[in-house]
């Protein structure tokens, strides 16, 4: 029976792929891709030749039906981003959902993803952890940042190189000063970096800056404030 499989790509270095990823890529009848021009580096790099279909947020709504048809006719197909796991803050969830509706199979192969490497290497706990990708740029965004005051893990978020200083202010207003936050930029690149410190300290640090590049930006949880110590007090008293 035919399957669409979600392949993860790489998010930086052309070698953080899996043999088995690239097995896949060669072997089904149509890979759909974010942007052809992005894609083509990585296949032509593994010696991939399948055959690409633009698949975006702009267009996925409209083809859905016809790459259902072809799945059903027994072609098996790939869908891959630009960088990282399809579905992850990219498109890929309506694909699916309509897929698993029609009773078509559907595989994730595991592999890449931007924020894994970003929340690990932050120092921050990462056994548990809130991940909310992109902020709403305008309506809902301070909302949205309200709700997350009584979040008790760590705070995962996508943004926009143009807009992280604006991020860090937010966050700052929201979440105060002290609170101590980790931006990661270009994940497994050649100038992957990792800034560390609390969020007056970056705002202050990098409120003229211009950011390049892809951007994770890890917001610690909340500190559990100590609990006083009980002090253990002699049921009888000493009379002097």
């Amino acid at each position: 029976m035919s399957k669409l499989y979600l392949v993860p790509t790489p998010v930086g270095n052309l070698e953080d792929i899996t043999f088995r990823a690239v097995r896949t890529l060669k072997e089904v009848s149509l890979i759909l891709c974010e942007d052809t021009r992005t894609s083509l580096p990585l296949l032509s790099h593994y010696d991939i030749h399948t055959p690409l279909q633009s698949h975006h947020l702009f267009n996925e709504h409209d083809t859905l039906d016809k790459i259902a048809l072809r799945l059903k006719a027994g072609q098996d197909i790939a869908l891959i981003t630009d960088a990282g796991t399809p579905g992850i803050s990219d498109p890929g969830f309506l694909l699916v959902r309509y897929c698993v509706s029609q009773g078509i199979d559907v595989e994730c192969l595991p592999g890449a993803t931007a924020f894994v490497p970003a929340l690990i290497s932050s120092g921050f706990p990462c056994e548990k952890f809130c991940f909310e990708g992109f902020l709403p740029h305008k309506k809902g965004r301070q909302t949205r940042l309200n709700e997350l005051q009584s979040e008790k893990r760590t705070i995962i978020f996508y943004e926009s190189p143009f807009r992280v200083s604006k991020l860090l202010q937010e966050l700052q207003s929201t979440f105060g000063a002290d609170r101590k936050v980790c931006i990661c930029r270009e994940i497994s690149k050649k100038f992957e970096e990792h800034i560390r410190g609390t969020l007056q300290e970056l705002v202050e640090n990098f409120k003229d800056t211009q950011f390049k590049g892809e951007i994770v930006v890890i917001l610690s949880a909340v500190e559990k404030e100590e609990k006083p110590q009980k002090t253990s007090s002699n049921k009888y008293k000493n009379i002097d």
